[in-house]
Parts: C-alpha cells; sequence; structure tokens
C-alpha cells in the first residue's frame, strides 16, 4: 500500500496542532518532520522539543527525517521523544552502520537517506539493514523547490534493488512532489510520498483526498 507522509515543514505552524489533526482524520498514517541543524543544510528547522509536544497529540507514525552532521549523538533523544522511524543521511554520518545499530537499539525502524548527488551504488552496503530507503528529488534543506527530474531514475535504480533482493524495504521520495507529478514518482517505484506545501497550502483535506486518490489508484 503506497504511503502519503505529509511533512510538517510546509505546514503553519501557528495552525500546527489542528492541521496535524485535519491531516489525520483525513486518513493520512505517517508524518514527516524534517530536523535540520543548520551545519549539514543551510536551514535550522525545530528538534525534539516539538516532536515531543506533537507526539502528545497524535498516534500517527512520526517519520522523522535528520538532515544534521553526526545523527548518531542524538539517535536516544529523538527516540524518546516520540519518533517512530529516523531516516538519516548517509552523507552526514562517519559510519553509517553504527547510526542503524544505534537505531535498532532504540526499538526504532531505521532509514537511510541520499542526496541528489550521491551514488545510488552507495546505499547497497546498508539495504538489508534498513527498514527504508529515501531518496531526495531536490537538495535537502529547504521546502518549496521543484522537482529535479532526472533523481527519479535514482528511485528506479533503488526499486530494482530492493526488488532485485527481495526486500521488505519501503522507497521514500522527498522533494518538490505535488498533485501533477506523483504519478510519476509512484511509477518511478515509490510506496511512500513526502510532500509539504502541497499538502498544507489551502485546503489540508482537499489536497489529501487528491494525493490518495492517486496513491490508490483511482483517477
Amino acid at each position: 500500500m503506497n504511503i502519503l507522509s505529509p511533512s510538517i515543514l510546509g505546514a503553519d505552524f501557528y495552525r500546527l496542532g489542528e492541521q496535524i489533526s485535519e491531516v489525520e482524520a483525513s486518513g493520512v498514517r505517517y508524518l514527516h518532520i524534517d530536523v535540520m541543524d543548520g551545519i549539514f543544510v543551510p536551514s535550522i528547522s525545530f528538534g525534539m522539543p516539538v516532536i515531543r509536544s506533537i507526539r502528545n497529540s497524535t498516534d500517527l507514525f512520526f517519520d522523522v527525517h535528520l538532515m544534521i552532521r553526526d545523527p548518531e549523538r542524538y539517535i536516544a533523544e529523538f527516540a524518546e521523544c516520540g519518533a517512530d522511524l529516523l531516516n538519516f543521511h548517509l552523507e552526514a554520518a562517519r559510519d553509517p552502520d553504527r547510526v542503524i545499530d544505534a537505531v535498532r537499539s532504540q526499538g526504532k525502524k531505521a532509514g537511510i537517506t541520499i542526496k541528489p548527488s550521491t551514488p545510488v551504488e552507495a546505499v547497497l552496503p546498508y539495504l538489508r539493514k534498513v527498514d527504508m530507503v529515501l531518496v531526495m528529488t531536490v537538495e535537502p534543506g529547504f521546502g518549496g523547490q521543484k522537482m529535479i527530474p532526472e533523481c527519479l531514475d535514482k528511485v528506479r535504480a533503488v526499486r530494482r534493488m530492493i526488488t532485485e533482493q527481495d526486500l521488505d524495504v519501503r522507497l521514500e521520495v522527498d522533494g518538490g512532489i505535488r498533485i501533477e507529478n506523483v504519478e510519476s514518482v509512484l511509477a518511478a517505484g515509490a510506496d511512500v510520498v513526502v510532500s509539504g506545501s502541497a499538502v498544507f497550502r489551502g485546503s489540508v483535506t482537499a489536497n489529501v483526498k487528491a494525493f490518495l486518490e492517486k496513491l490508490n489508484g483511482k483517477p
């Protein structure tokens, strides 16, 4: 089953609790939480206090995307404050195996992320150790960017790797995904789709409905 994971980076923070309730009532199961440190990526977003506060108001699956350098330093803290899956950047980790082990030691699901410039082959040594691979289709660090269409070739390549090894690994895609292009992302092999502004701008309920119809194969 394909999954929509709305990114709260695109939400109105004045109405964050209300908008999270609205996506949940509209049938969403995941919530994408982008954590940026201002070092690995230029922007700074939010961290553990925000995750902890919204964890108290929803049972949604927290899909936490760590755009931070040396992520192993904070795995236990992010797990404690409510993350269900911790997705770290391959490029930001000195020892990816150590990060994966740290996530597992907290009883959480582990994911690994690659930027547009990183070859898909870099994921191969870790593919059997993770629950999710996230392919970025924009440069990480800013919301509202346009998708880099060439990155869909990387999505196809990762899907082939997962299929050839018969693995139970989710393939997530994040970056510039809108109603108009989500079908191409699904066709490339994604089964988890991240979208921020295209979900939270305008009518959240209507936007989620439109996405879920596309994800469920309805015209």
